[in-house]
């Protein structure tokens, strides 16, 4: 871009109004219109910046795309100088959004153009919206709706009357029309009585539709129309319930869905969105563009669904969510799953996050391949509650741990009651981090058996840092945990102990004794000062 900056003359502007010396907000103007940006900017660029400075996304971790809304003095730019009005007079953007509430849209509306693409955006509810929402507002929608110039719609509210007569506004009927222009479609009910939306769906086209996400009570009838109108979605987010639950989504349905939106990079299905998977049918469909997967439902769900999924081995991310099953079905369905997911990419670099909610317990699993780092490391955490008996629960992390690639373990993440067999931290010579909960110290704790084949080796070789959580020392002899330290500290070979829960009172001389130790000991604030009150 040419032109040169006046730099003398804008000191000296400068300091006229840092001194006070007429009118500040004429000279403001004057100082303004000798920068570079303001007289060299193409006017199409220009528009642009003040389109994203004013309306830029923000990300919302459960509504995909957020707006962070028009903020005071969001407008202050077209009082820079003449021609930064002049540029946002001419760009229409800048005047297709009316805020996030009602009371913005009744502020507003009136001000758009009606050819000016809109973005629909409710995030808030109205104090009154039966008065707030009236006739005109509802017939600028309708317009909108046959001049076809509705380019997002993100609708979240807890009032279902609201959002249906919002909805009902934006149908098109038989001569209006047909909302090809809308890109983006986020909608959210957070009320008791489900918002049906079956009419708008079927009656809308949405050629160019790239995001659909349906949050909440929910109701559409059929999703046989999606298909044949909607192909160029890249985010697909169902995680609908409704009482009593509308037909569900049928597997032929979904797949139907799928295969028409080859350039799909991120799928969420929960609940009832989530198809039961009862016919014998062996069609997959492929998923080459998939980024991330998300699934929650009931155990059989998922891997029903998974199985008829043909995933790209570029895939970032597999998050699992299940309930409804047993600890055996977890070790004979997930595991064989998350084995031959790993093996098919050996170079680990995907995520596999996977939680499961099991009756009368629950258990959460997750493994995270970090390929920030070379080797890639894996972190497999389990949390089962005490639904499970100790002996499930082991055998349980057995099973899946069995499943991963041991070698790349590195954070290591246990609420077990970890009697665990010491050929399991034999194939883990890279943990670096290991977390426990629920630490019972015994005699021998995380040592080698002295009788064993291990017996003169460290089970954690590459330890640095060792955290403890509801510890619980028998008969309150801390004995274990020292002999241990002493035992891992050997060689000249650091690590630092990190007690972040409360526990029972330790000794002064056995703290002493572990600093002595370790690198660095840390305890949780509120049970350092409980210790210090006691020492008094």
């Amino acid at each position: 871009m040419g032109g040169e900056i006046n730099i003398h003359s804008i000191r000296a502007l400068e300091r006229q109004i840092n001194e006070g010396n007429g009118d500040v907000i004429e000279l403001k103007r004057t100082r303004n219109s000798l920068l570079n940006i303001s007289t060299c900017t193409p006017p199409e660029v220009l528009g642009r910046i003040f389109v994203w400075s004013l309306l830029r996304p923000v990300w919302h971790p459960t509504q995909c795309q957020d707006f962070a809304g028009l903020q005071k003095g969001s407008y202050n730019f077209l009082l820079v100088c003449h021609r930064w009005f002049e540029v946002a007079s001419r760009t229409p953007e800048l005047w297709g959004f009316w805020g996030n509430t009602l009371q913005d849209w009744k502020k507003r509306y009136q001000r758009s153009r009606a050819a000016t693409p809109l973005d629909l955006v409710l995030y808030g509810n109205a104090s009154d919206p039966a008065i707030l929402f009236d006739e005109p507002l509802q017939d600028a929608l309708r317009s909108r709706v046959v001049l076809d110039t509705i380019r997002q719609a993100h609708l979240m509210s807890h009032d279902c009357r609201i959002l249906t007569s919002i909805i009902s506004s934006l149908t098109p009927d038989d001569k209006s029309g047909r909302n090809e222009s809308i890109e983006s479609i986020i909608l959210g009910s957070g009320g008791f009585t489900s918002v049906d939306a079956s009419n708008f769906f079927a009656r809308s086209h949405l050629s160019r539709l790239c995001l659909l996400n349906l949050t909440g009570r929910i109701r559409i009838s059929s999703w046989d129309h999606l298909p044949s109108r909607t192909t160029l979605l890249t985010v697909l987010s169902l995680k609908i319930r409704t009482s009593p639950p509308p037909p569900t989504i049928t597997p032929s349905q979904l797949f139907s869905i799928l295969a028409k939106n080859p350039n799909l990079e991120e799928l969420t299905l929960s609940d009832v969105a989530l198809p039961n998977f009862t016919d014998t049918s062996t069609l997959k469909v492929p998923l080459r563009s998939l980024k991330r997967l998300s699934l929650a439902g009931k155990f059989r769900q998922l891997f029903g669904l998974l199985n008829r999924l043909i995933l790209p081995e570029t895939l970032d991310m597999i998050d699992l969510t299940g309930g409804g099953s047993t600890a055996e079905d977890v070790s004979q369905t997930l595991a064989p799953y998350m084995r031959e997911h790993f093996q098919r990419d050996p170079k680990f670099q995907n995520l596999l996050e996977v939680a499961f909610s099991s009756f009368p317990g629950s258990i959460s699993i997750s493994v995270n391949v970090v390929t920030a780092l070379d080797p890639p490391h894996t972190a497999f955490n389990v949390h089962p509650t005490d639904g499970f008996p100790p002996d499930v629960r082991e055998q349980l992390f057995i099973d899946l741990f069995e499943s991963i690639p041991q070698e790349r373990v590195a954070f290591l993440n246990a609420d077990l009651d970890l009697k665990l067999s010491e050929e399991l931290f034999i194939m883990m010579p890279n943990i670096a981090i290991l977390t426990l909960s629920g630490v019972e110290l015994y005699e021998g704790f995380l040592q080698p058996n002295p009788n064993g084949p291990y017996a003169d080796e460290k089970l954690l070789p590459s330890l640095e840092v060792l955290c403890l959580e509801d510890v619980f020392p028998v008969n309150g002899d801390w004995s274990p945990l020292t002999t241990y330290l002493v035992h891992q500290t050997m060689d000249n070979q650091t690590v630092s102990l990190e007690m972040v829960s409360d526990f029972p009172y330790m000794r002064p001389e056995v703290v002493n004794e572990i600093e002595d130790l370790v690198e660095a000991f840390h305890l949780r604030e509120g049970v350092r000062m409980e210790d210090e009150q006691r020492l008094g």
